[in-house]
């Protein structure tokens, strides 16, 4: 298992993590997904170690959002259990930390070279295919980290993965399993059926029905708890207008820019690590050696693949691919740009990993903008950032004029801001700015709805911030009989035009089966639709009657089928008539074998994840507030 663990460290499963890292990070802040340093506003304890009520609201959150992306047009916010979803963040929280304490405690590794192959590696942090320095560092400030908080979440979750992807990878499936899955999976099913519609349009509904049907179900008829609120509104781009850039401004950014251009270097290495198994001597020996066999004309990829400890370039010649400076360990960099030509190798340099060989594979000089051609764009970011000073300076003052004050009135008085009103919305949200979700919670939070307290200020997006109080607030009430009469009279219609249909469909289901009525004189004006060679995916068969011809007993003879009814979920009741089953030959291509044998080891594999994932949560020490 072990073996199996490194094999699947690299690859599509090291992919995968940086990918989910950078998106993960870059929902919120970084210091919402970090361990939290101190023990305060703690959710829960997994072993001793906090997770913080910070990391649960933007888990929430994230959970919220993947929702609705997963969902689009049909996402109902409404229609989400808060505590459920609470719970669920938790839960994942909870297990990330547990199989990350497990990694840690079983000694895996995933080194840093590992680490700088992937950040190298990763599309993110790439102009035109190549690693970009600043784009990374622009990356890793935008999520409020540094780059060692970085390496350290990116290691964490690469340490997650290969646990998760050794344990997983591990399952596997006998012979027999294969064949009792592929018999099962390839068989087919010969049916009929005939239809009893529902017709809502026949039903008859009394008043006494609809009552009765709204004493049963008065919960589900109150109004929606609802606010309306009054907010101002701070736009950054309202400030453009207030803020001039000098000259010599413009020269300073302009010398700051070109200074920070330097030419990137293609560099491939060799990698002799030190560690329990190999001492400082053995390596610089094993290194010399290599030395060696290069100054007498081996190959350097060839060297590499054969002899480098650094699994994520050995592969590839050990080629690292394009980089600048404050990438490498500072030794490593600064043998690399001593190298005065493509093709030249180090001595050999040592770094906190190991020795390297360092061969210079090519340098991109950098191209140096007139200050004509940079002028447009030296000046919409020098603007940008005075615009954006004086943004946080008057949204601080927005937000402790908003404090002080008993409405709105007066801090958008002294800002120069309007007063907008809301329409009403609830929990659920709403429209405009009712449809931040942050907006939705400080409105309902307990210090705005009950204490009647100014929001503080809250962030809709990098351009606006925005303070609110609520306006009105409109608790849920009962809604009357009369009120609803409508939407309930169209239920008890489908109610009973289904209850209708089944019972039409279970008295000529209850005569198939005692035999008291003949199938040919089952049809009673319709005729049975034939399905022959049914498989399990078969398409135009609705999903919900598949489910339910394969969950069938088999005929006990050629001219005896079974039946059985079923109501689909638009009220209509469809009576089944199973003719016969069909099993596939016991024969399997090389192909399907493969194909099922991947799959049942995935579900097994996963299945052996979930597991330890339990029994981990068994042992350990988990409390929650």
């Amino acid at each position: 298992m072990l073996q199996n663990i490194r094999d699947n460290s690299q690859g599509w499963i090291a992919k995968t993590i940086i990918g989910g890292c950078v998106v993960v990070m870059a929902l919120g802040s970084f210091n919402a997904i970090m361990r939290a340093s101190h023990h305060e506003n703690v959710a829960a304890k997994v072993n001793g170690e906090d997770i913080s009520l910070g990391e649960l609201q933007r888990a929430q959150e994230n959970q919220r959002m993947q929702l609705q992306q997963r969902l689009g047009k049909d996402f109902d916010a409404s229609a989400l259990d808060e505590k459920l979803l609470k719970d669920a963040a938790l839960k994942g929280l909870i297990e990330r930390q547990l199989v990350l304490q497990a990694a840690q405690g079983d000694k895996f590794v995933f080194s840093q070279q590992q680490v700088d192959q992937l950040i190298l590696q990763t599309p993110e942090f790439q102009v035109d295919g190549k690693f970009s320095a600043e784009r990374f560092d622009e990356y890793v400030r935008r999520m409020g980290a540094s780059r060692m908080q970085f390496r350290q979440m990116l290691e964490q979750e690469m340490l997650i993965g290969q646990l998760r992807a050794g344990i997983a990878g591990s399952g596997f499936v006998t012979d027999a399993e294969l064949q009792s899955f592929a018999r099962l999976e390839k068989q087919t099913r010969d049916f009929a059926t005939l239809t009893f519609k529902a017709d809502p349009a026949k039903a008859e509904v009394s008043d006494a029905d609809l009552k009765s049907y709204y004493d049963a179900h008065k919960a589900e008829f109150m109004s929606p708890e609802q606010v309306v609120i009054d907010y101002v509104q701070l736009k950054k781009s309202s400030f453009f207008n207030q803020v001039n850039v000098k000259d010599e401004d413009l020269q300073a950014q302009y010398q700051k820019e070109i200074a920070g251009l330097s030419e990137q270097r293609d560099a491939a290495h060799i990698l002799v690590e030190v560690n329990a198994k190999q001492t400082e001597a053995q390596a610089k020996a094993k290194i010399e050696a290599l030395k060696a066999r290069l100054d007498k004309g081996e190959d350097f990829a060839k060297l590499a693949k054969e002899a480098s400890n650094d699994v994520g370039s050995a592969s590839n010649g050990g080629d690292l691919g394009y980089a600048g400076r404050g990438v490498y360990d500072q030794a490593f960099e600064d043998a690399l740009y001593a190298l005065k030509n493509k093709g030249d190798v180090s001595a050999p340099v040592r770094t906190q990993y190991g020795w390297h060989l360092i061969k210079l594979m090519g340098v991109q000089a950098p191209d140096v903008p007139s200050f004509a051609s940079l002028k447009p764009k030296l000046e919409q970011d020098l603007k940008s950032q005075l615009v954006e000073q004086r943004f946080v300076e008057v949204g601080k003052q927005l937000e402790s004029s908003a404090y002080e004050a008993s409405d709105l009135s007066q801090p958008a008085q002294e800002l120069g801001l309007k007063v907008e009103t809301s329409k009403p919305f609830g929990r659920e949200g709403g429209e405009g700015v009712a449809a931040n979700r942050q907006v939705v919670q400080s409105a309902f939070s307990t210090e705005v709805l009950e204490d009647g307290a100014n929001s503080g200020a809250i962030e809709l997006d990098p351009e606006t911030v925005v303070v609110l109080r609520v306006k009105e607030h409109h608790k849920p009430e009962q809604q009357t009989l009369e009120q609803v009469s409508a939407p309930i009279r169209e239920q008890v219609k489908r109610d009973h035009a289904a209850a209708a249909a089944k019972a039409a469909g279970e008295a000529l289901l209850a005569g198939l089966r005692d035999g008291k009525t003949p199938i040919a004189q089952a049809q009673n004006g319709q005729t049975w639709k034939v399905v022959e060679a049914a498989s399990r995916s078969q398409e135009g068969v609705d999903p919900q009657l598949l489910q339910a011809v394969f969950r069938m007993a088999r005929p006990a003879k050629a001219d005896q089928p079974t039946f059985s009814g079923i109501t689909l979920n638009n009220g209509d009741y469809v009576l089944v008539r199973l003719n016969g089953v069909s099993e596939p030959s016991a024969t399997l291509s090389d192909q399907e074998k493969a194909m099922y044998r991947q799959f049942l080891a995935s579900r097994s594999g996963q299945e052996d994840f979930a597991a330890f994932r339990r029994q981990l949560q068994d042992q350990a020490k988990i409390e929650k507030y």
